[in-house]
């Protein structure tokens, strides 16, 4: 079977994707007692290491009537003998190798599919994991009530730290079967293919399969899965284990994490009109805008929190490449996204690309502008100019912000750190320009306070700032990274200075941005090693990082761990952001 763009409920039309998979070799399998419930397809692409841990998740499954399916995309290391050797142990588990790499998600997957032998198919990538209990909530559902596919919560687990979260917690707090996806469009932002169990019959019915030859498919099968499911289910419990590493190599990075492509841009931008055309095309344009949020919200919030460390020409190309996507969004899409994030985008679309760079280093921190402008009338707009079009107008209009009104406690101000140099010893002298553009500070000098809390004890070193023209401020501070307490065991973490002001008894505490490019300073303090550094990703904060030496690598580093298994069963909630994975692993954020 050729592949399928599917466009309504009982008859799918032509894939626009480049690549056609191979005709299913089965429909939906007989109900026999040698017949699996599950069949789960592992994908796997030069990833001989970690494809036994996803393999040995899938044997602990609670239920044990599975199969399971390595589907090797033509692997070139030790893959196919370690898949073998795995085989070999497990008479549920069968081995398929491509002839040739297909350089995606979407063809080992589908490959699979024509030989999956179960009624219920699940994905894993094979730097993941699935939950033990996983195959049993999720096939439980369907059982409990005929639906089309179940889904559940995904655990993300960070490689370099340990830390857990949920992805998108709040679509997923609550069991409930939901009668096709319009009477919930916000479900648009869980868009992973891995955290549901589908019915095979619904796959045959409509054709459903991953679309071959483009990046970021599980965004369109997704898409298509919820709009042509007459209902689904919710499992309000984690059925999938997501394994991210935001800070990869970038010969290991996944598509995701190649953000620094504009061919990846372009990816994005493709997959969103195939699905604009198929919402089109099978009857669901109601959907359009919630889609559009979600991808102003999702999609382009990521590309957008880059802005500040790329080059001139980086962010010219990208301008070009998602301005004129930009421009066609339903009406109403960016109105309900953060003011920070509307800014950001409308001065992509007006080409004013260092103020948008600017402009993000203060999405998600509550940090104001440099500056404002009041147009004729009366209505006050972000930065130096008056909007250039009526589209980016709306975006740019800080009225409604009231920033010379609103409470000092919740004032928007921006502190910028214009020079980092070593100081005697153990300290760190800075230089601060403060911009207060809704005029809240009176006339003269202010107190202002820097805070530092390593394991939870603050050390403050108070300074002052000083009026150099309406609206902005400098002051000079001394930080003293000695006089930091630190608990007898030592300390491995980071953290992020704040900088805090005082007006007649009310304080405002908001973040420091550091340059971008200043060079890391470090020093060993109190049998540690202390880095002073720019964060290096997102708002660009100054960041103090501590790392133990000697014996207390012993007893800081073991604590940490305790401390991360402790709270390995209280998942905190996740956002969107900045998953990344290897070629290995296929889903992406």
């Amino acid at each position: 079977m050729s592949p399928t763009n599917p466009t309504s409920r009982t008859s799918p039309t032509s894939q626009t994707s480049p690549t056609s998979p191979t005709s299913p070799t089965s429909s939906t399998p007989p109900d026999t007692a040698d017949t699996p419930d599950v069949t789960v397809t592992v994908i796997v692409f030069n990833d001989a290491e970690r494809l036994p841990r996803a393999v040995a998740s899938l044997r602990r499954q609670t239920h044990r009537r599975i199969e399971i399916i390595i589907s090797d995309d033509h692997s070139t290391d030790r893959t196919p003998e370690v898949a073998r050797a795995l085989a070999a142990r497990d008479a549920r588990i069968r081995f398929l190798r491509l002839p040739e790499n297909s350089g995606g998600c979407s063809a080992p997957r589908n490959r699979a599919m024509d030989l999956a032998r179960a009624p219920y198919l699940m994905f894993l990538d094979s730097d993941d994991e699935l939950p033990e209990r996983a195959c049993e909530l999720l096939l439980a559902a369907h059982r409990e009530r005929p639906v089309d596919f179940t889904m559940g919560q995904v655990e993300r687990v960070r490689v370099d730290t340990g830390a857990r979260s949920t992805w998108m917690p709040d679509l997923v707090a609550e069991r409930r079967t939901v009668a096709g996806v319009e009477a919930e469009p916000r479900l648009l932002f869980e868009h992973l293919s891995t955290s549901k169990m589908y019915a095979r019959r619904f796959l045959d019915r409509h054709a459903l399969r991953f679309p071959e030859g483009i990046h970021y498919e599980d965004q369109l099968f997704t898409a298509q899965a919820y709009c042509l499911a007459e209902a689904f289910t919710i499992v309000p419990e984690p059925v999938y284990r997501w394994y991210i590493e935001p800070y990869a190599a970038a010969d290991a990075a996944s598509i995701s994490n190649q953000r620094h492509k504009i061919s990846n841009v372009r990816d994005r931008i493709h997959v969103q009109t195939l699905i604009d055309a198929f919402l089109v095309d099978s009857g669901h344009a109601a959907l359009r805008a919630d889609k559009d949020y979600k991808f102003l919200r999702h999609d382009v919030r990521m590309y957008a929190g880059d802005l500040p460390y790329r080059d001139e020409t980086w962010l010219r190309e990208f301008a070009d490449t998602v301005t004129p996507y930009l421009a066609g969004l339903a009406p109403g899409s960016y109105a309900r996204l953060p003011r920070a994030e509307r800014v950001t985008i409308a001065l992509l679309r007006e080409g004013r690309l260092a103020e948008a760079a600017l402009a993000a280093r203060g999405m998600g921190h509550g940090v104001g502008p440099r500056e404002t402008v009041t147009g004729a009338d009366g209505r006050v707009y972000w930065g130096g100019q008056l909007p250039g079009s009526a589209a980016t107008r709306p975006e740019l209009d800080l009225t409604s912000e009231e920033l010379d009104t609103r409470p000092f406690a919740v004032a928007l101000f921006r502190h910028e750190i214009t020079q980092v140099a070593p100081g005697p010893g153990a300290t760190v002298d800075l230089r601060i320009r403060s911009y207060d553009p809704g005029l809240q500070l009176a006339v003269g000098p202010h107190r202002a306070a820097l805070h530092l809390a390593p394991a939870g004890r603050r050390l403050t070193q108070h300074f002052r700032i000083d009026p150099v023209r309406p609206g902005v401020f400098e002051g000079a501070v001394r930080l003293d990274l000695a006089a930091a307490a630190l608990p007898v065991y030592g300390f491995d973490g980071v953290r992020h200075p704040v900088l805090e002001l005082a007006e007649q008894r009310q304080r405002n505490s908001g973040p420091l941005l550091a340059p971008l490019d200043f060079t890391p300073l470090t020093a060993a303090i109190h049998r540690h090693q202390v880095t002073v550094e720019p964060e290096g990703r997102g708002a660009g904060r100054l960041q103090v990082r501590w790392a133990p030496t000697g014996a207390l690598v012993r007893a800081a580093r073991p604590l940490g761990d305790r401390l991360r298994a402790g709270r390995a069963g209280r998942p905190r909630s996740g956002t969107p952001g900045s998953g990344t994975r290897r070629r290995a692993g296929c889903t992406v954020p």
